[in-house]
């Protein structure tokens, strides 16, 4: 595994993408695999467009087990008279910076609250339907990174990094999981018809909570407010503590993921959440610290390269 690579880290974070309007990613995707040859182990066939609207899928040697990532984000549409509506559950913290732009040029303000409402303070009016995002500020300690929508751009990068390495595998770089779609459900469908892949990997990121804490490895989501298939688990866990790779168990009753909509397809094809947790989630100073991103990306690998193996 290479050193991490933070520009990539924070460019991905800058990409304006919030469900729904995923195609801004989606063209960084391509155009990151296509000046960067020479990072990949072998040339992955890319599947987008048409009936995967603007899903991107690598597809790399003989596929039997795949990894999700969700592109989106949450962020805001704006409405009448600068007024905003939210894109999925971003956290309201008046002033924060928002950015977008419309056909008069760029946009960039602070979030207000006027009569109960959220807006975008500035100085003209804003073309409705204009998506807003959080404006970057990308911060690295020693130990820590922290930035708007290291949810998921960090799953991004995670499935990026193992993609580059492997000789085999799918990875299904999704839409709409802040807000809904059917993005993975239609990807799900596509995958089925066409690889029979019963065994996927959701990476993602999680909560800091009672029991999932900074600096103690990658979660492994036994559930949240989907329930993966319980022999999956246990073949999932068996793998973690063969790799020696510090990880954490988590126990949730209420979030989702990529998972959820596979766990209601009618697909026979089992899941499992890994991912590093962070906090002051879903606002623009998401924090993650470096030594979990680390074991996310070095246990999803593990796992996922035995999981083409014992298919």
């Amino acid at each position: 595994m290479q050193n991490l690579n933070f520009e990539l880290i924070e460019q991905l974070a800058a990409v304006r993408a919030t469900s729904g309007d995923e195609q801004p990613m989606t063209n960084f995707i391509i155009d990151y695999i296509n000046q960067n040859p020479n990072r990949w182990s072998k040339k992955p066939t890319i599947h987008t467009g048409g009936e995967l609207f603007d899903a991107v899928v690598l597809e790399i040697g003989n596929p039997k087990a795949a990894i999700f990532a969700h592109m989106d984000s949450i962020g805001f549409t704006v409405s009448y008279n600068n007024r905003l509506v939210r894109v999925g559950s971003p956290v309201l913290n008046e002033g924060t910076l928002l950015v977008g732009a419309d056909e008069h040029g760029e946009v960039e303000g602070k979030l207000i609250f006027k009569n109960d409402q959220i807006y975008i303070d500035f100085n003209r009016e804003i073309a409705r339907g204009t998506t807003l995002t959080f404006k970057p500020n990308f911060r690295k300690t020693e130990k820590t990174i922290q930035n708007c929508y290291c949810d998921n751009r960090l799953g991004v990068y995670t499935a990026l990094e193992i993609a580059q390495n492997s000789e085999n595998g799918l990875f299904v770089l999704g839409c709409y999981e802040e807000h809904g779609g059917g993005s993975v459900a239609n990807v799900v469908r596509w995958m089925w018809e066409k690889f029979k892949i019963n065994q996927t990997i959701i990476s993602d990121i999680t909560w800091v909570t009672e029991g999932v804490k900074h600096g103690k490895g990658a979660a492994i989501s036994l559930r949240d407010s989907g329930i993966p298939r319980k022999e999956y688990l246990k073949k999932i866990i068996a793998l973690a503590n063969q790799s020696l790779i510090p990880y954490q168990l988590e126990v949730e009753s209420a979030g989702g993921s990529d998972g959820t909509e596979i766990q209601k397809s009618p697909y026979p094809i089992d899941w499992v959440f890994i991912g590093a947790p962070e906090s002051h989630v879903h606002s623009a100073d998401e924090k993650v610290h470096i030594s979990d991103l680390m074991s996310m990306i070095k246990l999803t690998q593990f796992i996922f390269t035995k999981l083409q193996v014992h298919s």
